[in-house]
C-alpha cells in the first residue's frame, strides 16, 4: 500500500456544512473511490485554523490519480467548491500532498 497525505482548507464558516456532506457521502462516490484502489481514507479538521488533513492508502498511484477523470468525482468537486478552496478551472481541491518523514508499524 501507498500512504498519501495532504492538507486542504474548509471555509472559516462551513465546517458543520463539509461535516454534513462527508457524513452523506454519495454511495457511487464510496463505490469509486473503492473501485479506485481508496483504503482507509480519513479527513481530519483543525476547527481552529479550517485546515483539513486527509491521509488515504491506495493500492496504485495511475488508478488513484484516474479517479479524477471519473464522472462521479467532477460533480463531487463542483459540489464541493462552494464551501473550500477549490480550483477555478476544474473545481479540485487545492490541495498540498505531505511528504512522509516518519512511519511506525
Amino acid at each position: 500500500m501507498i500512504r498519501k497525505a495532504s492538507v486542504m482548507s474548509v471555509n472559516v464558516d462551513c465546517h458543520d456544512e463539509y461535516r454534513r456532506r462527508h457524513d452523506e457521502i454519495w454511495p457511487e462516490m464510496a463505490q469509486q473511490l473503492k473501485a479506485h484502489g481508496a483504503h482507509h481514507y480519513s479527513i481530519y479538521l483543525n476547527e481552529a485554523t479550517s485546515e483539513l488533513f486527509a491521509y488515504v492508502e491506495i493500492e496504485d498511484e495511475q488508478r488513484w490519480l484516474a479517479m479524477a477523470d471519473t464522472e462521479v468525482c467532477q460533480r463531487w468537486w463542483a459540489m464541493m467548491c462552494d464551501i473550500m478552496a477549490s480550483d477555478p478551472e476544474d473545481h479540485s481541491p487545492i490541495a498540498h500532498e505531505l511528504q512522509p518523514i516518519f512511519y511506525l508499524d
